[in-house]
Order: C-alpha cells, then sequence, then structure tokens
C-alpha cells in the first residue's frame, strides 16, 4: 500500500469511528519527515482514544503497524507514526490550540471518499 492510500485508509477508519474535521495534507514538498499528515478531532479523551486505538487495530490486522505511537495516556493528541503517513487524532480543543493545519497550510489536500454504506432494501407492500 501506498503512503497516500494509507493515509486515506486511516481517514477512512477514523471516519467509521466518528471522527470530525478529518484533513489529508500532502506535505511531501513541505517537509522530509513525511508524505501525508492525517489530521481529525474526537469529542472527549475517551473519543480521542478511541479513534486512535481503532486506526491502530484495524491496520494490524492486515500487517501494517506503526513506527511510533504517542500521547495514548492523556488522549489530547496521539500521534501515530506510520512513515509517510503521519495520523494527528487531536481532542477538538487542543487542535485548535496548535493549529496544525495553519502550521503546514502549504500542503495540498488531499481527498477521500467516504465508503458508502449500502442500504437494506425495504420489502415492498402489495
Amino acid at each position: 500500500m501506498n503512503f497516500r492510500n494509507l493515509a486515506k485508509e486511516c481517514a477512512g477508519l477514523a471516519l467509521g469511528k466518528k471522527a470530525k474535521e478529518i484533513l489529508i495534507l500532502d506535505v511531501r514538498k513541505l517537509t522530509s519527515i513525511a508524505d501525508y499528515f492525517v489530521i481529525c478531532s474526537g469529542r472527549s479523551n475517551i473519543h480521542v482514544d478511541t479513534i486512535a486505538e481503532s486506526i491502530v487495530s484495524k491496520l494490524k490486522s492486515k500487517g501494517i503497524r506503526p513506527l511510533h505511537i504517542e500521547g495514548e495516556k492523556q488522549a489530547q493528541w496521539v500521534l501515530i507514526d506510520y512513515v509517510g503517513a503521519i495520523v494527528h487524532v487531536f481532542y477538538e480543543p487542543t487542535r485548535k490550540f496548535y493549529g496544525l493545519e495553519k502550521l503546514w497550510g502549504e500542503g495540498r489536500e488531499v481527498k477521500f471518499q467516504e465508503e458508502k454504506r449500502k442500504k437494506p432494501k425495504r420489502a415492498s407492500r402489495l
């Protein structure tokens, strides 16, 4: 899996746990620390922890393990480092305080599609 697809996968997993304000930034031309940043928010420390744990767990089941994880205990800002894609899961007020979107604002936003869930067909009444 290339890093762009990995970033999209992480964003989709965050969305599955109802993360807010999900953003993928292409930062290849701005830094050598990663190719993509995935930034998202949770409504509470528990929500932040749930989002981060879900991403790590689901990717681990596919054989993809992070190089490093920081901030799990406090769950204010959990950083999950997949080398070419770094995921930042913030508690909403912490995200506003640090303003990563402004700091890396020259990065190009990458669009990702929400996986559409199939709605069950209803039986027609005769």
